[in-house]
């Protein structure tokens, strides 16, 4: 009697163990589904990897953001990695050094690689646009686009990166997109980028 108790209550253990095994294996896929909802934000490389310097300073800005606004940084246009590494490392020396920002101004640039690089990052204020730094994100094209379009990858990664931001819940999930030259003086993003995302979801004609 006593060897069918004690079968007994090893069959009882074992099977205790198999139902926590089950419920782990349960939470792993949910964590799975948690990185599949994040699967949509494009490659990016963050500003220690493109050999970006520490911001002096951080302001931090409320959450989710309003406004999105697109710029182009007016430089040389970029294809690969090293490239566009060389380019935003001397934005930022000129940006911290010449301009007295705190860091590189922009919070995310594309390169004509496909690749998104972090410049200030979600969350926290840059120096883009004049009356949106506090209430938006500046994501500028590495490049010069008044008579021509980024690379297909480029306007791909960003429009992934703005829906990125919403899954995040970085972004409002109605925030406004506005080309920079709807609300300061400038020719940014340039006229052949500007007609390109009028067509985008959540453009604002008139902010």
């Amino acid at each position: 009697m006593s060897s069918l108790r004690h079968s007994l209550l090893v069959l009882f253990v074992c099977l205790v163990a198999l139902a926590a095994v089950g419920s782990g294996s349960g939470a792993g896929s949910g964590s799975g589904k948690g990185r599949k909802k994040g699967g949509v934000c494009p490659p990016t490389k963050l500003k220690r990897q493109w050999g970006g310097k520490p911001a002096r300073s951080l302001n931090y800005q409320l959450r989710p953001i309003r406004y999105v606004v697109i710029h182009h940084t007016v430089t040389a246009e970029c294809s690969g990695f090293v490239e566009c590494a060389e380019i935003l490392q001397g934005m930022q020396a000129y940006h911290q050094t010449e301009l007295d920002y705190y860091d590189i101004g922009y919070n995310f640039l594309i390169g004509n690689d496909g690749l998104v690089y972090e410049g200030t990052g979600w969350g926290v204020r840059g120096s883009h646009t004049y009356g949106y730094n506090a209430n938006g994100t500046g994501i500028a094209f590495i490049g010069n686009f008044v008579d021509k379009l980024p690379s297909a990858a480029a306007l791909d990664a960003c429009r992934k990166l703005l829906e990125c931001g919403v899954k995040l819940g970085e972004l409002s999930e109605d925030y406004s997109l506005i080309g920079a030259s709807q609300v300061t003086s400038t020719m940014s993003p340039g006229l052949t980028l500007y007609n390109e995302i009028q067509e985008w979801s959540h453009w604002l004609s008139n902010p």
